[in-house]
């Protein structure tokens, strides 16, 4: 082999990490997750998941005919948060929340107008309390509706209860009020996760169990460089799948960017490094594709989806838990994506979730190179 100049060192990395990019290629299993899955997450989570409600079906119940009562009545069938089932019968309506027909029931009582005179109307919401979540969020947009009903009135000068104070509300950060604003810039999480951990155990070890790791022991290769070999291609992979739902943030489901992409992009090579230590860490360890993909599910998926305020806020959760999730890195990188993808640049949550992130680098690398020993035993 001719001498092209560089050091011997160098040469071995680069052989390794051109011999990692052969089998990508040559490998679907390897494409599919490392490319075709992060696409087909993108598309599913961004169109099909949302955590809005929204055409709610509910059965509003009209037992007085006054036009106040059919103003109100028209205030919900023309909110778009609503599907409405208009009925002048109580058990009609409990029928087709019986049925799951309805989710909810909106009851406007016979003396509702007298006291509404009085200043003391009452609107009576019931909805369905298997889904505790849904429940909560529809009555809260049954209140919204009354409301709104009720700002209307008192602006056309008419008497109405509830006192002259308007509430005027404003959602910093998500303006729309649209889920997919923290749900795609947490796609990131699970697509780097999948590609750094998921995909780095899977090959590292099926190399244990075919030999072939072995087979590079005999040679001057050193284990620094075996495991920079592994990485460089890895690393390339994630970031192709950072920079696919970045453009599908922006481009596909319009959320906002107000940070930096500079920072986006160092936070980001930090969690994808973090998630590569892990892999090759529990496949150095296991060395059993069964073993160590069943153990990665555990410790970085599934966080991941569940422990990182992806889909679920950690402080609805019980303290212990809360500790729980410190010890994992998506905990971190959630809070920074979130934060420079909706609020920019703010450098006192950055910093300290950085900092954490580098110093797991640091603690895996080590660790990595202790478990992958030049060694059959």
């Amino acid at each position: 082999m001719q001498d092209d100049g560089l050091p011997a060192k160098l040469r071995r990395i680069r052989a390794l990490v051109r011999k990692e990019f052969y089998q990508i290629v040559r490998d679907p299993s390897t494409i599919m997750i490392g490319i075709a899955m992060p696409i087909m997450m993108i598309l599913l989570f961004g169109y099909a998941l949302s955590l809005d409600v929204k055409s709610v079906p509910v059965a509003v119940v009209i037992e007085d005919t006054s036009p106040a009562a059919a103003e109100l009545v028209a205030g919900f069938r023309l909110s778009s948060y609503f599907k409405t089932e208009v009925s002048t019968s109580m058990a009609t309506a409990e029928e087709l929340m019986l049925e799951r027909k309805v989710d909810g029931i909106v009851r406007i009582r016979q003396d509702f107008s007298r006291n509404l005179s009085l200043g003391k109307a009452d609107v009576q919401v019931l909805a369905y309390g298997g889904d505790a979540n849904r429940a909560r969020i529809i009555e809260a947009y049954a209140q919204g509706a009354v409301g709104e009903w009720t700002a209307h009135r008192a602006s056309a000068g008419e008497t109405v209860s509830g006192g002259p104070v308007n509430i005027q509300s404003r959602l910093w950060f998500n303006e729309a009020n649209d889920s997919h604003y923290y749900l795609v810039p947490g796609l990131i999480v699970v697509v780097m996760t999948i590609i750094g951990a998921f995909l780095t155990t899977m090959v590292m070890a099926r190399e244990w169990e075919r030999g072939t790791l072995e087979a590079l022991f005999v040679t001057p290769v050193r284990t620094d460089e075996i495991l920079l070999g592994k990485t460089i291609p890895y690393f390339a992979l994630g970031m192709m799948g950072l920079a696919l739902c970045v453009l599908a943030a922006k481009f596909l489901f319009d959320v906002p960017f107000r940070g930096s992409i500079l920072v986006l992009t160092a936070v980001s090579m930090l969690y994808l490094l973090v998630s590569l230590g892990i892999g090759l860490l529990i496949s150095s360890a296991v060395k059993s594709q069964f073993a160590a993909s069943q153990l990665t599910l555990v410790a970085t998926y599934l966080p991941a989806m569940m422990l990182s305020g992806f889909l679920f806020d950690l402080r609805s959760m019980p303290v212990a838990v809360q500790v729980i999730a410190y010890a994992f890195p998506a905990r971190y990188f959630v809070s920074l994506l979130q934060t420079i993808f909706l609020a920019g640049d703010i450098w006192a949550i950055i910093l300290p979730n950085a900092a954490v992130l580098a110093g797991m680098v640091a603690v895996l690398l080590v660790l990595s190179l202790r478990a992958t020993r030049k060694k059959l035993a």
